[in-house]
């Protein structure tokens, strides 16, 4: 039986070919290619939508480009091992319900490789739709422009695709980057995001890597929403307008050495996200380094630097939570400590927030008496008395030095 078996396959491999198609082609090439098979596309434009039925190769010479005129899927792939590369693609519908896309790779395509094209104008750039073990690297893809950012596609759509991996890629308009939902063991590494809504926005996702991706210019850099054991770690979030990073219903992940700097609005947003590790993460220059609310329990947060940060810790709660772990804490740039035992420890625990700032979150209105008497009485009695201390966040082992991520270095900027 193993002796058939090998015998079909070195039939087919011997079968293959390398066929050159030109604009007209394209279409027949398809319906008459056999397994291995790789067809390579000369110059022109290659009009119409485009289905792969077997595993082969289609790639392009320069100045090849597929449009799709402005319907359905430019190209959809339902066969294993399909690679396409070196093409320009553009020009899909723009039904989010027809789930319109340049490149659409069904359940079929297991181990498709999208590597090295240009995807620009199409409402979703590539959707991995259930297909296995696809890897979607150093793509351009630039979305659409001409609708509101909400009725946008994905730069890379992903579901229920355990294994996927998007590396190396270049994002730019459309509404995600890259979006991820109802799927497990993927990893997006290494790519480049610019005006966007979200960088990375995850939803139902599990097991799950974020590694080395820089965000710019976007409302939101990593959004995580209801997942868990998510891996995020050594990203960058630069001006982005809302949040750096986001953690909303997230469990059991990991956050650590990413820097989120100069951002319009807070550096980290954390809603009801329990038993994570906050660790080694670099907050500067936000309007707030880090709110926490709505019942987050069981977080640790460690090793971070807050710098600069017009506000450093918004947290709205009761409870006391210390931001120390093992004897580390933070590191606060607005902290005025002193370590006489030399050990880079805070002789006394950081507190960040007062009764004044209480009062300003839980009543905004009072903002009106910033300057009035009464406030400056109690900022004075709350100094004179520590016990006047709300429940809050208090760092018991803050840090004395701060230790930059090596995404800040200036060889990691680029």
């Amino acid at each position: 039986m193993m002796l058939a078996v090998g015998l079909v396959l070195a039939a087919g491999a011997a079968d293959a070919r390398t066929r050159a198609v030109g604009p007209d082609m394209l279409a027949a090439a398809l319906a008459a290619a056999a397994p291995g098979d790789v067809l390579r596309l000369a110059p022109g434009r290659y009009t119409g939508n485009f289905r792969i039925t077997v595993p082969l190769t289609l790639e392009g010479e320069t100045g090849a480009v597929l449009d799709g005129r402005g319907s359905g899927r430019v190209i959809e792939v339902a066969a294993p091992d399909v690679t396409i590369r070196g093409l320009t693609v553009t020009g899909s519908g723009t039904s989010l319900e027809a789930e319109d896309s340049g490149i659409f790779l069904t359940p079929e395509a297991v181990r498709a490789v999208v590597r090295g094209n240009r995807l620009e104008n199409n409402l979703i750039g590539v959707y991995i739709k259930g297909a296995r073990d696809a890897l979607v690297a150093e793509n351009v893809i630039v979305g659409r422009r001409d609708a509101h950012m909400n009725e946008r596609g994905n730069g890379v759509q992903v579901w229920n695709a355990p294994g996927a991996v998007v590396r190396g890629n270049d994002f730019r308009y459309g509404r995600d980057g890259i979006f991820t939902t109802t799927s497990r063991d993927n990893r997006f590494l290494d790519n480049r995001f610019r005006d966007l809504r979200f960088a990375v926005h995850y939803m139902y996702t599990e097991d799950s890597e974020v590694a080395g991706n820089r965000s710019q210019g976007n409302h939101v850099g990593y959004a995580l929403m209801y997942s868990r054991r998510i891996h995020v770690h050594d990203n960058l979030s630069r001006r982005d307008r809302d949040h750096g990073i986001l953690l909303n219903y997230v469990l059991d992940s990991e956050i650590a050495r990413n820097a989120v700097v100069d951002g319009g609005g807070k550096c980290v947003f954390i809603y009801n996200a329990n038993i994570n590790r906050i660790t080694d993460n670099w907050f500067e220059h936000c309007r707030i380094g880090i709110h926490f609310t709505a019942g987050s329990e069981r977080n640790i947060v460690s090793g971070n630097a807050f710098v600069g940060n017009r506000v450093q810790v918004k947290y709205v709660g009761t409870r006391t939570l210390d931001w120390s772990y093992r004897g580390r804490g933070n590191y606060w740039s607005d902290d005025p400590n002193f370590d006489l035992d030399d050990d880079g420890i805070g002789d006394r625990p950081y507190r960040p927030n007062g009764l004044v700032d209480r009062v300003l979150w839980a009543h905004p209105e009072a903002k009106l008496l910033m300057k009035s008497p009464a406030l400056g009485l109690l900022r004075v009695a709350q100094e004179r008395l520590p016990l006047l201390y709300p429940g809050g966040v208090v760092d018991t082992a803050p840090l004395m030095r701060p230790t930059r991520p090596l995404i800040l270095e200036p060889e990691a900027r680029s």
